[in-house]
């Protein structure tokens, strides 16, 4: 088994974006069932390069595809609860990137979940690996 990784601060993030639990992620146990962290973690970066006018998701002709993901948990977090995704950049490769994220509760000093994914630039009609635009590259690079 790999090392537990040391649970990080508010400040290990460059960006919150709020995340909203509905009463559907709660599982049999009365907290957020695992599989909701991935979504959350998507729709943070997501709607992050979204609203930054970097992805038009049925356009663009360079899309991220998420091709490794991992999430390690601390506490749980349950509907109603208000969340907060940080979002930082720990790697920027020709045509990859991998992002940082935290799941905090509102407020609060430490990740309740912390996690990464790896986004891998490819041509949309290709599928194949290209370049990152300079455009989103710039934007990754004040997230690192």
């Amino acid at each position: 088994m790999a090392e537990r990784p040391e649970r990080l601060a508010r400040s290990a993030f460059r960006l919150f974006r709020p995340v909203a639990t509905r009463w559907l992620d709660n599982d049999a146990y009365g907290h957020v069932n695992n599989v909701h962290y991935y979504s959350y973690f998507d729709s943070a970066v997501n709607g992050w390069l979204i609203e930054q006018g970097l992805l038009d998701f049925r356009e663009s002709p360079v899309i991220g595809l998420v091709v490794e993901t991992g999430c390690t948990y601390f506490e749980s977090v349950a509907f109603p609860d208000a969340l907060e995704a940080g979002i930082a950049v720990s790697r920027l490769g020709r045509s990859s990137v991998r992002y940082e994220i935290g799941i905090f509760k509102a407020g609060a000093e430490h990740a309740a979940a912390q996690g990464h994914f790896v986004h891998v630039h490819v041509d949309r009609a290709t599928q194949r690996p290209v370049e990152i635009p300079a455009a989103i590259r710039a934007a990754l690079s004040a997230l690192g």
